[in-house]
């Protein structure tokens, strides 16, 4: 069990990886609005038909469901387009690697809090250091290498 979840979180990642390479693609012959709305509807359309061949008509089944999380399709909004901005600006490994470790984040704080019907995990100084660990993995990876790469860029000065 514990293995399964693990190799779908690891699909899960390169899916996300992937996506938002095509996305930033799209994003280059369309704007940012376009390429949202083109990536939604066809998730949309290709969730609806797998769900109908999966779950048959349970997929019309939503009762119990809290009102707030009717927004989680608002939401996916902001993820697509704010993804799409940030791979323009920032290149698609540091962007992806700033989004992970937010998401990281923000999942200790809502499991710490307990909050949107989670159930609350105690924090630890060791959750929060292996979120400080990534974030300086980032900056090590962003701009570790700029002094090396800006020395050899320098002209020589060689004595004749």
């Amino acid at each position: 069990m514990i293995i399964t979840g693990i190799l779908l979180a690891l699909l899960a990642g390169a899916l996300v990886s992937l996506q938002t390479i095509f996305n930033s693609k799209v994003n280059e012959r369309t704007g940012s609005w376009s390429t949202t709305t083109l990536v939604l509807f066809t998730g949309f359309l290709a969730s609806f038909l797998i769900s109908i061949l999966v779950e048959g008509k349970n997929t019309f089944s939503l009762q119990h469901m809290q009102p707030w999380y009717w927004l989680s399709g608002a939401i996916g909004v902001g993820v697509v387009f704010c993804l799409v901005q940030g791979m323009k600006l920032l290149g698609p490994t540091y962007a992806i690697s700033i989004v992970l470790t937010s998401q990281l984040s923000f999942a200790l704080l809502f499991d710490a809090m307990g909050w949107f019907g989670l159930e609350q995990i105690p924090f630890s100084w060791n959750h929060l250091f292996g979120v400080l660990v990534i974030v300086g993995g980032i900056v090590l990876f962003k701009f570790g290498g700029q002094a090396k790469s800006s020395r050899a860029s320098a002209p020589s000065r060689q004595s004749h």
